[in-house]
């Protein structure tokens, strides 16, 4: 078993904020191992391709992963499904999408990593959340339930493990990431997105924190962000 370098895990690790994360992890002088339905062009780290809502999939390539490396020490839960639509167009299956892809796949990721790093004694579990996590805009339902659903997870996950010494937050993302289909979609000056390098900057510091005073929510946005 490989303990020289701690793992680090990726759950959602897409171009943008997912590979700033492995490229920060492994800076950091971690193993990164990114998670993801989709590889990126380019990835940092190592990679595996997954369908992270199935456990059939995700428990065994994890058990793998904890028996090589030891149990991880960050856990990032990183993954979304966006869906914009107004409510009477908003199809049940595209709810059961966003659930699965955002509530789901931390439910499983959670169940598989949890016990290993409760026993290994420590570590910590971010949550990516977003503005949604706290307000549901209009056309934005099924992605504002899924996160209403995944910030309630979260806190109950941080009451239950905390005591035993996993530090659990969930971090509000509120602003638009920088990326190149962001970009895009956007026209907005790269100046009031959010930097995926900085965000992953927060999430090591967020991770490292002494357990005298951790943060269990934390927001982030651009000064240009209205809130």
């Amino acid at each position: 078993m490989q303990r020289d370098r701690p793992l680090a895990l990726v759950a959602g690790a897409g171009a943008g904020l997912g590979q700033s994360l492995v490229e920060r992890f492994e800076a950091g002088g971690m193993t990164a191992v990114g998670l993801g339905r989709t590889r990126p062009d380019k990835t940092a780290g190592l990679f595996h391709q997954i369908d992270l809502a199935d456990p059939e999939q995700v428990s065994p390539l994890l058990a793998d992963l904890i028996a090589a490396h030891g149990a991880p020490e960050i856990v990032v839960h990183n993954t979304a499904e966006l869906v914009i639509a107004p409510f009477a167009e908003t199809s049940l299956a595209e709810y059961q999408r966003t659930w699965t892809s955002m509530v789901q796949t931390l439910v499983i990721l959670g169940q598989t990593v949890l016990p290993a790093m409760v026993q290994s004694g420590g570590g910590a579990l971010i949550v990516s959340g977003a503005t949604a996590s706290l307000r549901g805009g209009a056309t934005f339902s099924a992605f504002a339930s899924a996160k209403f659903a995944l910030r309630g997870l979260t806190q109950s996950l941080a009451r239950e493990f905390q005591p035993q010494g996993i530090h659990v937050a969930h971090v509000i993302l509120d602003g638009i990431i920088e990326t190149a289909r962001s970009k895009t979609l956007h026209s907005l000056d790269p100046a009031k997105m959010m930097t995926p390098a900085d965000i992953a900057e927060t999430y090591w510091q967020l991770a490292h924190q002494p357990s005298s005073t951790w943060t269990q929510e934390l927001d982030l946005r651009p000064p240009s962000e209205g809130f």
